[in-house]
């Protein structure tokens, strides 16, 4: 069994308001990649992976005049994919969704939002005092992470859970210093929606769930300079670090991290400085699992553009500046 999680950078301009892809030559919302280049590297990409269940993070917009599901369905249809059904959950504004696209011949796949006095469902809010100031700060997610129970062919049951946390840039700040504030309280936000999504692993854990949690968290063991400032990072609270053992989630790229070995080394993301032409690497996608499943010949792996065949690579690199992530397990 295989499943995967991408970050498709701009999946939405890839398709038209019917959910017809856009097999032309303008611009994709990749820098210098036309929106045939990437559709076509996307193809590419999505059929060597050839995984059961992707969870796709940015997927097209689903409003009042877009479907992800009919853009997602008619893009698996083009290029064959056996990943052909589309499930999604709470949709957003913001035009990047959280979308499952898995193979219906292997597995079956519905939304099953949960809700508790502490950690209410994903499209309501959480109170929380964000800084000790006694005063509860009301915290929403702007993607609501996607919760889907699975059912195996041998009659396993899951819960997975995609994610795409984010921590807004300082947009609008008028000067060093306000942009610092903005982005503490920002950065802020991220780490309780963080504990949010800790409090439903733990409950699904404590339920007898066998849980995985996978997508594109934007955060990582000193990958900023506020970390210091709160203590941890968002990635250590989701692992449960602080918990008992049959409580925590396991990766193993995010355990080499919190060795300190070099973010150089481990990446699943790459990013060009527009104004310095300097690449900025890191590690932002995992896919974590529970205790009841890290026995089950677990294989994790990143897709990088230094991974694979020439073709394979070359599709990797301007498919997204993203790389995939996959689970493979018995």
């Amino acid at each position: 069994m295989r499943f995967a999680a991408y970050n498709v950078e701009w999946f939405n301009s890839l398709f038209d308001d019917d959910g017809d892809l856009k097999f032309d030559g303008g611009w994709s919302g990749r820098y210098n990649v036309t929106r045939a280049e990437q559709l076509n590297a996307l193809g590419t990409v999505f059929s060597a992976l050839d995984a059961d269940a992707v969870m796709v993070i940015e997927a097209p917009d689903h409003s009042k005049t877009r479907s992800t599901i009919l853009a997602l369905e008619n893009f698996a249809n083009h290029f064959g994919l056996r990943t052909n059904r589309v499930l999604i959950g709470f949709s957003n504004d913001t035009q990047q969704e959280i979308a499952l696209l898995y193979d219906p011949d292997v597995l079956t796949a519905r939304h099953k939002p949960h809700a508790s006095p502490t950690a209410p469902r994903f499209d309501a809010k959480l109170e929380i005092d964000l800084d000790v100031d006694a005063r509860l700060d009301c915290v929403t997610f702007s993607k609501p992470p996607l919760e889907v129970e699975i059912s195996l062919p041998d009659g396993r049951r899951l819960m997975m859970l995609g994610v795409h946390l984010k921590s807004k840039a300082p947009h609008g700040a008028r000067s060093p210093a306000e942009a610092m504030q903005i982005s503490i309280t920002n950065r802020r936000k991220q780490l309780a929606q963080a504990i949010w999504l800790r409090r439903r692993v733990t409950q699904l854990i404590d339920s007898g769930q066998t849980v995985v949690v996978l997508g594109d968290f934007n955060d990582g063991p000193g990958l900023d300079e506020y970390e210091h400032l709160f203590g941890r990072s968002s990635i250590e609270i989701i692992m449960g670090e602080d918990l008992e053992p049959h409580r925590q989630l396991y990766d193993p790229n995010a355990n080499a991290i919190l060795s300190n070995v070099s973010q150089e080394k481990i990446h699943s993301a790459s990013f060009t400085d527009k104004t310095t032409g300097s690449v900025l690497r890191a590690l932002l996608d995992y896919v974590f699992i529970s205790d009841t499943l890290k026995n089950q010949s677990c294989e994790w792996r990143i897709w990088a553009p230094n991974d694979g065949d020439g073709k394979l690579a070359h599709a990797v690199s301007i498919a997204s500046d993203h790389y995939p992530v996959t689970l493979d397990f018995k």
